[in-house]
């Protein structure tokens, strides 16, 4: 089904856009950004992951957009939906979200041929002080890595950022994920890990669009694929969270394609 639907596929080699691509990852970003918007105050005690995908599909097709991940390699959900030790790619299900729960959702839309790709955190309820720290923490990397990217710089750079502000907060960045170039392949070159040295990597071009989207976890970074072959989880079932942006690289820094609208990108989290 993905090769229906990408207008192009993935060469291994880096793409530079146009202005018009760049428009067209507004659109495709904006959609993206709210839909996470519009979960914000359904994500509360009680609810069912199979719910809050349903309304995503519902929001996606009801604007005129093809759900990237449905059918994505016979994944066959809208969203990824990644509580507590999950680390992503998460199925949803009957599974309930219940109090002092944190949870990942993930969603990628279509738009014209060009994805949208986010991902943000949803405290469920009333958060332990130590899982509101690590939403914190990983949203706080995301910006360290945000504020490397500018023509010139290198991907490294960025994985640098990220991992050396998550380990000096006692944290640990996950190895087996990484951000990766999108727009009209849902996964295209580069790819962006979120550890590294600065210095090292792809060289940063303008015209080029990719995900940041660190997975940070509380307790050590091994993580294990269940035998759904998708939903990954942390090795030590400690607590894990990430947040992603897409953004394009301009001639004197960045844009970020899914801000969200409301100004929610990190919704608020209530501490116990």
């Amino acid at each position: 089904m993905n090769d229906v639907l990408d207008a192009e596929h993935r060469t291994g080699q880096i793409r530079i856009h146009d202005a018009e691509a760049f428009e067209g990852m507004r659109v495709a970003g904006k959609l993206a950004a709210e839909c996470l918007d519009m979960l914000v105050p359904h994500v509360v005690p009680g609810v069912v992951t199979e719910h809050l995908d349903d309304l995503a599909r519902e929001f996606i097709l009801d604007h005129g957009a093809i759900p990237a991940c449905l059918f994505y390699r016979g994944y066959g959900k809208t969203t990824c939906i990644s509580p507590n030790h999950i680390v992503c790619h998460g199925i949803p299900g009957d599974r309930v979200l219940r109090e002092g729960d944190i949870a990942n959702i993930d969603v990628t839309v279509i738009v014209d041929g060009w994805h949208g790709d986010t991902s943000r955190m949803y405290g469920v309820g009333a958060v332990a002080p130590r899982a509101k720290r690590l939403v914190d923490i990983t949203y706080e990397a995301l910006e360290r890595g945000l504020a490397e990217v500018r023509p010139g710089a290198r991907t490294g750079d960025i994985g640098h950022a990220i991992q050396s502000y998550v380990e000096s907060m006692r944290c640990s960045v996950v190895r087996d994920f990484c951000g990766h170039g999108l727009g009209k392949v849902f996964h295209d070159a580069p790819n962006i890990l979120h550890f590294g040295q600065k210095g090292t990597g792809e060289i940063l071009r303008p015209g080029m669009f990719f995900t940041i989207e660190p997975m940070v976890n509380l307790g050590k970074y091994q993580v294990k694929v269940l035998s759904d072959g998708w939903t990954a989880v942390t090795r030590d079932k400690s607590l894990s969270a990430q947040c992603e942006h897409s953004i394009g690289v301009t001639e004197d820094g960045y844009e970020v394609f899914t801000s969200s609208p409301k100004g929610i990108f990190k919704p608020p989290i209530q501490s116990a």
